[in-house]
Formats: C-alpha cells, structure tokens, sequence
C-alpha cells in the first residue's frame, strides 16, 4: 500500500509540473494523464491517447488554417496549403513537444523509456492528444489560443525564411529519380526588368516532361518556385505559382 501511495504521489507531482511547463491547469487531471499515455505505457489501448491525437490533430489544422488566411491575405490557395503543411508537420509538432519538454512527462512502456531519445513521432503525437485534452477540459477559444501561443512562432519562422518551399528541388529530385530514373533540368524561359532588378521565368523538367514554369525575383527563387509547381503537377494539386 506504501509503495502505492509513493507511486501515487510521484505521478500527482509530474502532472503538476507538466501543467505548469505548458501554462495551463486542468480541471479534469485524468484528460492530461491521458494525453500523455502513449500505448505503450498504458494498460490498455483505450487508455492511451490515441483518441486525443486523432482529434486533436483536427484541431490544430483547423487553427493554423483559420490563422494563415486572416493573417496573410497576400498568399494564394497554393502558398498557404504548403505553410500549413510545414506548420503541422510531425517535425514541428516534435518540436514544439521538444520546447515544453514534454518528454518529461510521458508515461511510457519500458522497451520504450529506455531507448533514450524519444522518437519524434511519439512526441509530435502527444502534443496533438495535449491540444485536445486542453480543448475537452476548456472550450474552443481557450484550446485556440493555447495552440496559437505553441505555434505562432513556427508560423512566423515558415512565413519570414520561406521554409516551406526550401527544400521543394531536393523533394523533386528525389521524386524523379525514384520514379524516373533521371534528375530533373531547370530552364530559363524568360527575363524581364532592368539589369539591378531582373525576374526570370524558369520551367522544371524531368525527361521529355515539361512543367508548369514561375517567375521568381533571382534565378535560384524562380527554380525553387518552378519545382514546386512540378511537384504539384506530380501529386495532382493545385498549382502553387500559376500565373508562369
């Protein structure tokens, strides 16, 4: 029974701390126990926070979109699916669990505690399960601000480095020697504007393919954006940059 009670004790002071690195306090504890219950800690599925990171994953996309089409109104359809997509991404959640050291407060199996790095998967998934516990233990302004203050700076980062689109040449290179087997070509279709302050329109090729072209303010910029829109073309969505 001893043992029970320090057990008991020990877990009430790490929910304690957790609380106070996230700067929120629950009224229902059990919402934040279990959004940081991974399967493997816990005693049975249902118990995990498989549910929490399923809904809150919903929440978060619809923050971030609701977010960047208030706050960026110069960005088309194309940009703001690609800035979302970085924003919500495994890695950024991984991130930003990683910031508030949420690996401190996981409750986790012992194959996996003692692996020591926690993988970035299950980090990126407790901070979705910790989204919805704060949405189910409050209401919908108080969650959207939470993961605002989260994510914002993610946002920002994307927005002000173009973090987006910097590795869209790679993303294609890749693709087309997987796919292809040859590397694609980058070629310029056209420049405009004085010799100080040049555009240059650049299309993306992979074999006889020819892709969508951009135009872009240096030659690197318009390449970039160019393959972007192969990509697009490739995955079927909507062009980034159309207007080539």
């Amino acid at each position: 029974m001893a043992g029970h009670d320090v057990a008991g004790n020990r877990e009430t002071a790490l929910l304690e701390k957790c609380q106070q690195q996230i700067g929120y306090r629950f009224r229902q504890l059990e919402l934040l126990r279990a959004a940081l219950t991974h399967t493997s800690g816990a005693n049975t599925r249902a118990a995990s926070n498989e549910r929490l990171e399923f809904l809150g994953d919903s929440i978060v996309g619809l923050v971030v979109c609701e977010q960047l089409f208030h706050r960026f109104p110069q960005y088309q359809e194309g940009d703001l699916t690609k800035i979302k997509s970085f924003v919500v991404s495994r890695q950024s959640c991984a991130a930003v669990s990683r910031r508030l050291q949420l690996d401190r407060f996981l409750f986790l199996g012992k194959g996996l505690s003692q692996q020591g790095e926690i993988p970035e998967n299950v980090l990126a998934d407790v901070f979705e399960a910790l989204v919805a516990a704060v949405y189910l233990d409050s209401n919908w302004d108080t969650a959207r601000q939470w993961v605002l203050r989260c994510l914002e700076p993610v946002m920002e980062q994307a927005v002000q480095q173009k973090l987006w689109h910097a590795n869209a040449k790679s993303e294609l290179q890749t693709l087309a020697q997987r796919e292809y087997g040859v590397t694609p070509r980058y070629q310029v279709l056209d420049e405009q504007g004085p010799d100080h302050s040049k555009c240059f329109k650049v299309a993306a090729h992979i074999g006889a393919r020819s892709f969508a072209p951009a135009w872009g303010r240096t030659k690197k910029d318009a390449e970039i954006k160019a393959a972007c829109n192969a990509l697009a073309q490739l995955r079927g969505e909507p062009l980034p940059y159309p207007h080539g």
